[in-house]
């Protein structure tokens, strides 16, 4: 069963084919569609994972870096869910 990704890119919605075989989570998956290199943001994320207690914090970095490319709302749809 094919999964999608919605998200909105700097104002405008998209929806994305998504599979794990290919991505890691899907976030790397809307970031590959829109072409961002996410060189710097995964070793600064492996850092925060490193020194954080909680996965609160790297939520929360995951959450902020990605608003501050452009990303907004990204959502995995469910089965029954259109765009």
């Amino acid at each position: 069963m094919a999964r999608q990704v919605a998200y909105t890119y700097k104002g405008q919605a998209k929806v994305i084919n998504f599979a794990y075989d290919k991505y890691h989570d899907m976030y790397e998956a809307a970031a590959a569609a829109e072409g961002v290199d996410l060189t710097r943001f995964l070793a600064m994320e492996q850092q925060v994972a490193m020194t954080a207690k909680g996965k609160g914090a790297l939520k929360s970095y995951r959450l902020n870096e990605f608003s501050r490319m452009g990303f907004k709302d990204i959502r995995m749809l469910r089965d029954d869910e259109q765009v």
